[in-house]
């Protein structure tokens, strides 16, 4: 499966967000990328700005184009509104709901935790960080992997968990309570935008 394994911060300055969560890509240099950047026109057509934000989106997420565009289409064949169901189903990633318990620092650290098997859902280890947690059930950590550095670091560090988690840390477990609300979800996403781009 080809995956983006060139420069993150470069990316961020394109798009004009922080990938990483630290913002720190664009403390220094908030503009994009190359000789021309901080002299770019700005003027963006209607299709560069439904691309830019489908791009922001699955950049975010750390998705390929072909996982990202099958789990548009399967949000499509939800009831409720397209745009808000995928960003839900994109939300109930076992990676992105490990790095929103304060886990991991980012989510391609909780990507990297569920990939080697430090995850469990319901007690029983899951190392595929597409899994699809429904409400309802309970991510922890493994008994060996309790003790991992980045795991201690991240909880230290971390201040905030959402509403429709609940975590334990004395357990290091977590609940995934109920699906979010839009109002709970990335207010830099405008998601009409992508289903504008893939309705074409």
């Amino acid at each position: 499966m080809a995956r983006y394994t060139g420069p993150k911060w470069k990316i961020s300055r394109r798009l004009g967000i922080s990938l990483s969560g630290t913002g720190k890509e664009l403390e220094k240099r908030p503009y994009a990328p190359g000789q021309h950047g901080p002299n770019q026109r700005k003027k963006m057509s209607e299709y560069g700005l439904q691309l830019q934000e489908k791009q922001k989106l699955r950049h975010m997420y750390g998705m390929n184009e072909r996982q990202f565009r099958k789990m548009f289409d399967q949000a499509g064949k939800m009831s409720g509104i397209h745009g808000e169901n995928f960003m839900i189903l994109l939300e109930s990633r076992l990676d992105n709901l490990v790095y929103r318990l304060g886990l991991a620092r980012t989510r391609r650290q909780a990507r990297q935790l569920v990939g080697h098997g430090h995850v469990t859902v319901d007690g029983k280890r899951v190392d595929i960080p597409s899994y699809r947690v429904a409400p309802g059930q309970v991510i922890g950590l493994r008994e060996k992997s309790r003790n991992l550095d980045i795991v201690k670091e991240a909880l230290d560090v971390n201040n905030f968990v959402p509403e429709y988690l609940t975590f334990d840390e004395n357990k290091l477990e977590g609940s995934y309570t109920r699906y979010p609300e839009r109002s709970e979800l990335p207010a830099e996403i405008t998601e009409a935008l992508i289903v504008e781009f893939y309705s074409r």
